[in-house]
């Protein structure tokens, strides 16, 4: 299979921040346990093509990316381009260390980077079909929309639908073969803004960008609410907000020992990260996910059809030692 290499950070760690947030978990992103690998179709300006990264040399050497047809120089910039955004590479070593001055929890480990998908469209579908549902039926929702609407590639495996494709599908086709609900119209109506250019994702991503701003325009959107606004504006590097839902409730009460109403522990879990800032989600995430793999295992062991299927509350009742482990650890704040 033709090749291309591409640079990292120094520190960056292929198996470590890929699988660092649950949508490398979800269709089209398949992680290969067993050669530690993350694999996927991206869509480029020749057409759909399956990329295969590794990252043989180790922490800090670059990434191989072996695609299923020759590239050529435009095609290689897009790859290169969605690559980059989907394993946060534009994120320096110096930027995770600045984390870490604020949050040494999580310097030993190297902890920093969050994955998400190579695109802001594509990040948008993956969270309106995570509000409301539990976790099985998100990764259902997006495994039906690649079989349905995604263009197939060599691998045999569809891509994720480009928002034309959804512009164009049907309410009750969604909802019938891709099991997506209520979801179904706002699905349709986002996609549509996306494929007109009433949403630029250069304007939603420039630092230069308020976070006010971006999370006023992201509330207005078809199916984006205060959790989906929030856990958007992640995607997008700005880790001010905190996407606050039932698992936030779960790991106030099972890990942090917060009593009261759902809507009473929400308000004590921002408080309690509140210290932490601009980057009080990338704490609160990183706790919730060192939790995760106190229960099931370090994240690049977890295959995609079988582990990556378990977080719903049934499989996170903490363990007494989870919960005295994960509250000490969470005290340390600045």
């Amino acid at each position: 299979m033709p090749s291309l290499r591409i640079p990292v950070p120094d520190d960056y760690s292929l198996p470590r921040d890929a699988c660092s947030y649950g949508y490398f978990l979800l269709a089209p992103n398949r992680w290969e346990v067993a050669e530690q690998s993350l694999s996927r179709p991206l869509r480029l300006p020749g057409g759909v093509v399956h990329v295969h990264l590794t990252q043989p040399g180790g922490l800090g050497t670059p990434l191989v990316a072996r695609t299923s047809r020759t590239l050529k120089s435009p095609d290689k910039a897009a790859l290169r381009s969605q690559v980059i955004r989907m394993l946060r590479l534009d994120e320096d070593a110096a930027h995770v260390a600045g984390f870490h001055r604020l949050d040494p929890r999580w310097k030993r480990s190297g902890r920093g980077r969050l994955f998400r998908s190579p695109t802001m469209y594509e990040d948008v579908i993956k969270t309106i079909t995570s509000c409301n549902v539990t976790w099985p039926g998100t990764v259902q929702m997006n495994r039906r929309l690649c079989e349905v609407l995604g263009k197939a590639t060599p691998a045999g495996e569809g891509g994720f639908p480009d928002e034309a494709r959804v512009a164009r599908a049907r309410p009750q086709m969604l909802r019938a073969r891709c099991r997506v609900g209520y979801r179904d119209a706002r699905l349709i109506e986002v996609s549509r803004l996306f494929a007109r250019g009433t949403i630029r994702p250069g304007w939603f991503e420039d630092p230069s960008t308020p976070d006010d701003a971006v999370y006023d325009a992201l509330i207005e959107l078809p199916g984006v609410g205060p959790y989906a606004a929030s856990n958007i504006m992640q995607l997008l590097g700005r880790y001010s907000r905190l996407p606050l839902d039932t698992e936030s409730v779960r790991h106030g009460r099972t890990v942090l020992d917060m009593k009261g109403t759902s809507a009473q522990v929400m308000k004590q879990v921002r408080a309690h990260f509140a210290p932490f800032g601009a980057q009080a989600f990338r704490s609160y995430w990183f706790e919730m996910w060192e939790f995760y793999e106190s229960k099931h295992g370090k994240a690049w062991t977890w295959e995609r059809d079988s582990t990556g299927k378990l977080f719903t509350a049934a499989h996170l009742n903490a363990s007494p030692g989870a919960r005295k482990a994960a509250t000490a650890s969470s005290r340390r704040r600045p």
